[in-house]
């Protein structure tokens, strides 16, 4: 880190409500930090994403403390913010016993009751933002239109390097749908590097925005009648070196695991809203023919399906399938979705679980009749039903632990009770900068 001219190390955890949140060291200290950790108190479980400290079931107010110990294999030196490294961390209490409620430990956790099935899984996070002038207003241009990279190619370039030299793969990059808005794809990686990543690439996007003159927003909806920004998740199944989501006798490729993990995912998307799209501003992105995915069907390389197969190009299947989850955005803690959706997905292999037949229309333009047919229904419309939909699920509060599983749907409550009544307008003006 010295000969890297790095100065400070930034360690971060995300909470309840997707607000990363950082304390920072010296790099002098980075050892002794390493080893018995930086406090913070219990009470950041318990932030909104306003910054207001909400009350639950397992809060203890202000007494309690956590250490914070930073995952030194994570350990990333920031291209754009000379002198500063990054690393993720670990919450343990004072005793060295995990916290319960430890994101990032949740994940892992996940991943290993894969790993003990044979199993592994890559992920990857699609990130999508808008970027304004310093007034607010979104930069010009057509949608996916050359013009709009033309004129801030500079911008991007220095993203795309700054992101690779942190290691972050970008893969593409290109303007989006809405004024001002990009999106930017990374390969896939484990469960907790892909969590991680989303949580570097973030920051590094406003750094390197900021630098250009530009305000970069990833709120899943910047103007109540705009488009929103996503956060989908791909995800593929790994049998060793073997990717699940080809070369199959099931669906469009499928092997009968992949397919049952698919099925658990698609099973419980009604409670995963409640991890993936946390929020209330969520819920106003989540409407019909905007590609976001509101009806539970899946089908292959259908977009307007939450649950999306991409098969990929002939010849490069073996590699390139995978799921990918298009209701989500990115006011979710990365590390609760993934865990989230490993918990669903194994729970899909343990019992067998099968998908329905596939959609391939915009499943908002059926009838009633074709609907009720394909066992079409609307998602949860609003953050309460998602929250109904958790606790009523059989799976996830129980894989989450009470003290989290409680606490989550504690924070989404609160975060209902003060900006549940906002008009839209309003709402996107309140939460336009937070994420």
């Amino acid at each position: 880190m010295a000969r890297a001219g790095v100065e400070l190390v930034a360690m971060t955890f995300v909470d309840n409500s997707g607000i990363s949140r950082v304390k920072a060291v010296p790099v002098g200290r980075l050892a002794e930090v390493a080893a018995w950790g930086v406090g913070a108190s219990k009470a950041f479980d318990f932030f909104l994403c306003t910054d207001e400290i909400a009350t639950g079931t397992y809060s203890l107010g202000p007494v309690g403390d956590l250490r914070l110990h930073p995952d030194l294999d994570a350990l990333t030196v920031l291209a754009a913010q000379p002198g500063w490294a990054w690393a993720p961390v670990w919450k343990y209490d004072q005793d060295g016993v995990p916290h319960p409620q430890d994101a990032r430990a949740l994940a892992a956790t996940a991943a290993d009751r894969l790993a003990a099935q044979g199993l592994s899984a890559r992920l990857a996070f699609e990130l999508e933002w808008v970027i304004t002038d310093t007034d607010g207003v979104p930069i010009a241009g057509p949608a996916y239109g050359y013009s709009r990279l033309s004129a801030h190619s500079g911008y991007l370039r220095t993203l795309v390097s700054t992101l690779d030299s942190q290691h972050g793969a970008v893969e593409q990059i290109h303007p989006e749908y809405a004024a001002g808005q990009f999106e930017l794809s990374v390969a896939a990686t484990d469960p907790v590097h892909a969590a991680d990543l989303a949580v570097l690439i973030r920051e590094t996007v406003r750094t390197v925005s900021a630098a250009h003159g530009f305000r970069a927003s990833f709120t899943p909806k910047f103007t109540p009648g705009g488009v929103g920004n996503g956060g989908h998740v791909h995800l593929s199944l790994w049998d060793g070196e073997r990717n699940l989501c080809a070369g199959g006798t099931g669906p469009f490729g499928l092997t009968d695991t992949a397919a049952a993990f698919a099925a658990g995912i698609f099973a419980r998307l009604p409670a995963l809203l409640a991890i993936g799209t946390p929020s209330v501003l969520s819920y106003l992105r989540l409407e019909p023919h905007h590609w976001a995915g509101v009806f539970t069907a899946w089908g292959w390389e259908n977009r307007e399906a939450p649950l999306r197969l991409i098969r990929g190009a002939d010849g490069q299947r073996e590699t390139a399938a995978n799921l990918e989850v298009k209701c989500f955005d990115l006011t979710a803690n990365p590390y609760l979705v993934v865990a989230a959706l490993l918990f669903a997905g194994l729970s899909g292999v343990t019992t067998g679980a099968t998908l329905p037949a596939p959609v391939d229309v915009d499943p908002g333009l059926l009838g009633p009749d074709a609907a009720a047919d394909a066992g079409v229904t609307r998602l949860p419309r609003s953050l309460a039903e998602a929250v109904a939909a958790f606790e009523a699920d059989d799976v996830l509060p129980a894989a989450f632990g009470p003290p989290l599983a409680t606490t989550l749907m504690d924070i989404r409550r609160a975060e209902l009770s003060a900006l549940g009544e906002l008009a839209p307008d309003d709402l996107c003006t309140v939460m336009r900068w937070l994420h």
